[in-house]
């Protein structure tokens, strides 16, 4: 049995969805812990492409109990849209669980990230606008609508008509935006809770019978450790914590439950939105990297900025989430190329570093030192083991599970579940014995 997290190491958008549906195979419970529909994955299955915001990928599997745990804040329009999606290909979801204590992005919370976004101008953060941060704001601010308000009239009622009397004359007065209509939105969402009704559990009490009873738990975070509240790029950052310490937290665990954990990391590196990027492209290699890889946002659409792999980042993602292995993505995306650089260390003000800075400001000055490596020049498409793999791919995966002080468990070269090698068991393998390719 294995309790096992998988989060992003990089700023998020570096596979973890196919990743986690490869994992769900084993097991029996799938928690999404934190963010909101502000993340979305991408799982390529029988030539479908499914794209999902809230949802986990374990869905898939019949047999596997999905569950959106509190940590998470739910868009119910959304969430309900997935689920008809997913019906409409004939996908079983009775096995998804939502819990009753995650709060609900309210129409207000969509309008504000919009207009506050907007109002920043050139100190905008790239978000998405689906109001994910004033979601988190009103939780913090106890002020906050929850899954289990929308399963009661009178308590949606009077839960909601304080907040959104104030909220109104925010996006009035100051933002010159139409108030919403209190009784629209009323029985608008109370049509939402009857819908949900049948999936609203205790998430926390789930967690611990599944436990109990020594089912295997996966633990899955939304967006990277870069863009964690507390240990990101601040203030371009998310407004949770995808870090592995998050599932804790969000899913209402102690860290004793963790056995594992897995960090997702992109053969390169790519960020939404704003804020600094060391290693990031201009020109024909970027565009390369962005085309080839089809860098473009699940849930925006917005083209990503693309650039080398960031050891630094990387080294400091192993740290904040005391990462056992990587599994690492997209590597067929460098194959046509024929030389990769690697960023190994920073130049700040005319001193070399090797660590991440605590400073949005400073990180903006850092400038990246690269270690060139010889590029392959060939298709890793078909490669199913490591032995198929080019000698200078190979060479590569090598340089940055020693740059990375951490084994590679996993090797994605494409969208499709087989073009995936599995250098040994990530979840019930030795801990911290697996090949250090």
């Amino acid at each position: 049995m294995a309790n096992v997290v998988v989060i992003g190491a990089q700023w998020g958008d570096e596979g973890k969805g196919k990743i986690t549906d490869l994992l769900s195979r084993s097991a029996d419970v799938v928690v999404r812990y934190q963010g909101g529909v502000n993340a979305g994955h991408t799982i390529v299955v029988d030539d479908k492409v499914l794209k999902l915001h809230l949802i986990p990928s374990g869905i898939l599997y019949p047999d596997t109990i999905c569950l959106i745990g509190s940590g998470t804040v739910v868009d119910p329009r959304i969430m309900l849209e997935e689920l008809d999606m997913l019906g409409d290909y004939g996908i079983d979801i009775s096995g998804l669980k939502l819990a009753s204590t995650a709060h609900v992005t309210m129409p207000y919370h969509r309008l504000l990230d919009l207009a506050m976004e907007k109002r920043r101008g050139d100190r905008r953060i790239g978000t998405t606008g689906r109001g994910i941060g004033p979601t988190y704001a009103d939780k913090s601010d106890r002020n906050g609508i929850r899954v289990i308000d929308l399963l009661d009239p009178e308590r949606l009622r009077e839960r909601l008509m304080g907040p959104l009397a104030e909220k109104n004359l925010i996006l009035e007065r100051i933002y010159g935006i139409e108030p919403l209509d209190p009784e629209a939105v009323l029985t608008e969402y109370l049509a939402y809770g009857e819908r949900l009704a049948p999936h609203v559990v205790d998430c926390t009490r789930t967690i611990h019978q599944a436990a109990r009873a020594r089912q295997n738990i996966l633990f899955e975070g939304a967006q990277g450790t870069l863009l964690d509240l507390d240990h990101g790029t601040y203030p371009y950052v998310t407004s949770s914590n995808p870090v592995s310490g998050g599932a804790c937290i969000g899913a209402g665990v102690g860290p004793t439950l963790i056995d594992r954990v897995i960090g997702v990391a992109k053969a390169y590196t790519t960020r939404v939105g704003e804020g600094p990027f060391p290693t990031e492209l201009q020109g024909s290699i970027n565009d390369h990297l962005c085309d080839r890889g089809g860098e473009y946002g699940t849930t925006t659409g917005r083209r990503r900025r693309c650039g080398w792999f960031d050891g630094v980042i990387g080294r400091y993602a192993v740290e904040v989430n005391g990462l056992d292995c990587l599994a690492i993505t997209k590597l067929d995306v460098l194959d046509e190329l024929d030389e990769i650089q690697v960023g190994v260390a920073y130049e700040l003000d005319g001193e070399r570093i090797d660590h991440f800075p605590s400073s949005a400001e400073t990180f903006a000055r850092c400038r990246p030192i690269f270690q060139t490596m010889p590029g392959w020049q060939c298709s890793t498409a078909e490669c199913r083991a490591l032995e198929d793999l080019p000698a200078a791919a190979m060479a590569y995966l090598r340089f940055l599970a020693e740059l990375m002080e951490v084994p590679i468990a996993i090797v994605s070269l494409g969208a499709q579940r087989d073009q995936t090698i599995v250098v040994e068991d990530p979840i019930h393998g030795p801990k911290r014995a697996l090949l250090n390719v």
